[in-house]
């Protein structure tokens, strides 16, 4: 059997064209996302507390944010709380803050 019949010319093709590989690695990242877990109505009311806590004290808060990946976490004081878009600014350094949302906020210890 010779490489050109049956599967022989694919088989004997090792290139891949980028775009193709951008898609399978894309699709690959995809299957490994995960889902946002469910804050209940107490654990939220605990985390609105240690943001408020950190605004009016100007204490370093330390907060776990929710990302599809892997959990990102944060060590800074609120220096805003914006309660129409529902973020707070938090005040990373000197010269550094980070905006982040209350619905990706998992957990908020002073």
């Amino acid at each position: 059997m010779g490489k050109l019949e049956g599967n022989g010319i694919m088989e004997s093709s090792r290139m891949i064209m980028p775009e193709h590989r951008q898609a399978f690695i894309d699709r690959q990242l995809e299957k490994t996302k995960r889902s946002k877990p469910i804050i209940d109505e107490q654990e939220m009311q605990l985390i609105e507390r240690a943001l408020v806590d950190s605004y009016n004290q100007r204490e370093l808060v330390e907060l776990v944010v929710f990302d599809s990946f892997e959990n990102k976490h944060l060590l800074g004081i609120v220096s805003t709380i914006d309660t129409y878009k529902r973020r707070i600014k938090l005040t990373t350094s000197k010269d550094d803050f980070v905006w982040v949302e209350l619905r990706d906020i998992l957990s908020a210890t002073l």
